[in-house]
């Protein structure tokens, strides 16, 4: 997303590398007469630590994960599309007098300071999205801005390349999310739908009006957070905890009926989120959520959440229009991979001469 010109390449051949604060995962998915088709995934944990609050700590052990998620992917493309999340890049709906993207850039760069939270425009790097017409004033359009300090970016880009990938599309997880629902659902106009992702350290939301974000937030809480209160709950250890987790995820264990009721502060802000959205919106309402991430496998979650916010809830399907050999993928492992995959299938769906 961000346009540093030397990151961009004319290769099509693109794995998409989630890099989260629990696991990795890589897609690879090609162009094919018939669609999209899937090639390649992988998918590895990560010990705690290594990655927080989207802030690499360790970038030799990253690198060297990377290394080993790639082998096992079997993925001999050398080219790579990443992603920011949390609060390691800005995303920002603003509204602005008609202008063309050039001069809309060059405003940006020159009055950065009075719109985004960072000291010196000359530490980041931005890109931007014309929405179009703001509704309310004619004579304005809405546009996304968004933003992340160069030290991060070259944190991430580094990480890949000592494990022998070059970035050719750095993204914001929000937007890659974005890419996987639109590639894989029909959309009208004026349809108005919540994405939320609910991964290990954070939890993303974006609301999406036909094909544009009308809003963004990323809430620092997931499934970390359902960990964290068992620990509480039970005096166990993290890894203790995330093994009761993951059982009540498969739908066993002794403790799977309470896992909700660990979920209920996540559920509780994102409810706030989208009632702030429908005042902030003026009252434009989502009626409809496709939910994503290792926090939508836990049984009852949907029900749970369609509950709270008082609509339809479906867990998205990253592969509904992406074709697969069932001799390497079996139907059970899409099903069981998509929530998690959701973030590398868009970022693997992503091509350079789209930007």
């Amino acid at each position: 997303m961000f346009p540093i010109a030397d990151l961009f390449f004319t290769d099509k051949k693109i794995a998409g590398i989630d890099l989260g604060s629990n696991s990795l995962k890589l897609v690879e998915i090609a162009d094919s007469s018939g669609g999209y088709e899937l090639k390649h995934w992988a998918e590895m944990p990560l010990e705690r630590g290594i990655i927080e609050s989207g802030l690499i700590k360790n970038q030799d052990i990253l690198s060297k994960k990377i290394r080993e998620l790639i082998k096992e992917s079997k993925s001999l493309t050398k080219k790579a599309a990443i992603a920011l999340s949390g609060h390691t890049v800005v995303v920002k709906k603003t509204s602005f007098r008609n202008m063309d993207d050039e001069e809309l850039r060059q405003l940006i760069t020159d009055e950065a300071g009075q719109f985004l939270p960072f000291e010196d425009s000359g530490d980041i790097e931005f890109d931007c999205h014309i929405i179009g017409d703001n509704l309310l004033n004619p004579e304005q359009m809405d546009v996304i801005v968004a933003a992340a300090r160069k030290d991060v970016i070259k944190n991430y880009t580094h990480a890949i390349e000592k494990a022998g990938h070059k970035v050719a599309i750095l993204d914001v997880d929000l937007f890659a999310l974005q890419t996987a629902f639109e590639k894989n659902y029909d959309l009208e106009a004026n349809d108005v739908v919540a994405l939320i992702h609910m991964g290990a350290g954070m939890t993303g939301i974006n609301v999406v009006r036909g094909e544009n974000s009308v809003f963004t937030r990323s809430i620092p809480m997931g499934g970390d957070t359902i960990t964290d209160a068992i620990v509480q709950n039970k005096s166990i250890s993290f890894e203790e905890a995330e093994k009761i987790k993951r059982d009540a995820s498969a739908g066993t264990g002794d403790f799977k009926d309470d896992i909700l009721e660990f979920a209920g502060p996540i559920l509780g802000e994102i409810e706030r989120t989208i009632d702030y959205f429908t005042i902030e919106l003026g009252g434009m309402t989502v009626a409809n959520v496709m939910l994503s991430g290792g926090c939508a496998r836990i049984p009852g979650m949907v029900n749970r959440l369609s509950d709270v916010l008082r609509a339809d809830v479906k867990i998205m399907d990253p592969f509904k229009n992406i074709k697969y050999d069932k001799k390497v993928f079996s139907d059970a492992t899409i099903e069981k991979i998509g929530p998690v995959a959701v973030i590398g299938v868009g970022l693997a769906l992503r091509r350079v001469d789209d930007l």
